[in-house]
């Protein structure tokens, strides 16, 4: 096969998988059904097949579509490892052209043309994949699993400020192994979770005695981090809209053995799941999901312009109904994985126009970007290696 070795059944596969995938039935969402759960499968077979399928994703633009479906798969793995083994051969201009639709394109405000080169580069890449460990257990862990890197931060501004992620103990997985068999996963010694949401969690920098609320928990990756990082004390409200993700964050907990925490379904709505008020709250809202374009191609070409403005009023309706929790002084914090303009600084500036008794705070050291709207941070997936992500936070004034 060109560039990447796999069999002529296996390309055959992978484009049966690309038959299936459709708005309704996404392409990680088949991988999961079709791959994941086959038996028959050796590992390195099932990585082959998900590196097709998402190659094919990311190079969907510049294939011909009047040859037939596997020679296109194949095409695109031809053009992804003449891209890994040399990202520069491709021209800023096609990259442009090409990777993105042209309103995701301009909906991003990059600080400057060599970042969206170098963002746009990024996408065409394989993505990490990022693993984090329970803080008592990080370094032998690294030792137990081999194949781990910490994190870079030089190409990133968190380089300027150390201290502020000394807490953080992220590990970039390069293995063979599939980690969910392992029996450090098991035991509950870590969760897979990308970089970017881990440094939410340290954005948030909870204290043990503290009560925090997630508002939008999902699954519950920022929750049992919040628990860890509250060393299983203080209280966390988890609350989402779907009562399954609640079942998954309680089967997470158990294996992490994490306590402290309450999972209450909420709607989002004005009527609160609670009484209590918060010393933080995370809004880890609803978004686009721009920033996990590197790690999941196919949304690229199914998401529209108004998705964004819909989901924008959505964001902003949050934050509007959970600020209300925040005990004097309690901090509000904002993050979705998306570096789309109507989700980010837009919203920051309309929710601070609209309250002057919460003052924007600057996040994880960083110092606050000048601007009308005071603050919020872009971690940029090319300059971490992650998923792009955005976060803003403020504190309630005292009274």
């Amino acid at each position: 096969m060109r560039g990447i070795l796999m069999s002529t059944a296996l390309a055959q596969r992978a484009a049966h998988i690309v038959s299936l995938v459709s708005p309704e039935s996404p392409a990680d969402f088949v991988l999961r059904r079709e791959v994941g759960s086959d038996r028959e499968l050796e590992a390195h077979e099932k990585r082959a097949l998900t590196g097709a399928v998402f190659s094919y994703y990311r190079w969907f633009q510049w294939l011909d579509t009047t040859r037939a479906l596997p020679q296109r798969v194949l095409a695109a793995l031809d053009l992804q490892h003449r891209f890994d083994a040399d990202p520069t051969s491709t021209k800023p201009e096609t990259l442009a052209s090409l990777t993105l639709p042209p309103w995701a394109l301009a909906s991003i405000d990059f600080p400057s043309p060599e970042a969206r080169t170098a963002y746009l580069r990024q996408l065409q890449s394989a993505p990490a994949l990022w693993i984090r460990p329970q803080r008592e257990f990080a370094a032998s862990l690294a030792r137990a699993l081999r194949h781990t890197l910490p994190p870079d931060f030089s190409r990133s501004p968190l380089a300027l400020h150390p201290d502020a992620l000394a807490l953080a103990t992220a590990l970039r997985y390069t293995g063979p192994s599939d980690l969910f068999k392992s029996e450090e996963f098991k035991k509950g010694l870590f969760e897979i979770q990308d970089l970017a949401s881990q440094l939410v969690g340290h954005a948030c920098a909870p204290e043990p005695s503290e009560t925090w609320w997630d508002a939008c928990c999902g699954e519950g990756g920022k929750t049992l981090h919040l628990s860890d990082l509250m060393q299983n004390k203080g209280v966390i409200w988890a609350t989402d809209r779907h009562t399954g993700r609640l079942a998954t964050l309680r089967k997470r907990a158990g294996r992490a053995q994490a306590f402290n925490y309450r999972a209450v379904t909420w709607n989002g709505g004005p009527f609160l799941p609670t009484k209590t008020k918060f010393d933080g709250i995370l809004v880890d809202a609803p978004c686009s999901g721009v920033g996990t374009w590197q790690r999941n191609p196919h949304a690229r070409w199914t998401l529209s312009e108004t998705d964004v403005k819909e989901l924008a009023e959505i964001q902003l309706q949050l934050l509007e109904n959970t600020h209300k929790a925040l005990k004097p002084g309690g901090r509000l914090v904002f993050a979705v994985c998306t570096i789309t303009r109507q989700e980010t600084t837009d919203i920051v500036r309309a929710f601070s126009a609209a309250h002057p008794e919460l003052e924007p705070v600057p996040l994880l050291g960083l110092n606050a970007p000048t601007g009308d709207y005071a603050t919020g941070h872009f971690l940029w997936p090319h300059e971490i290696d992650a998923n792009g992500m955005f976060v803003a936070a403020w504190r309630k004034k005292s009274a």
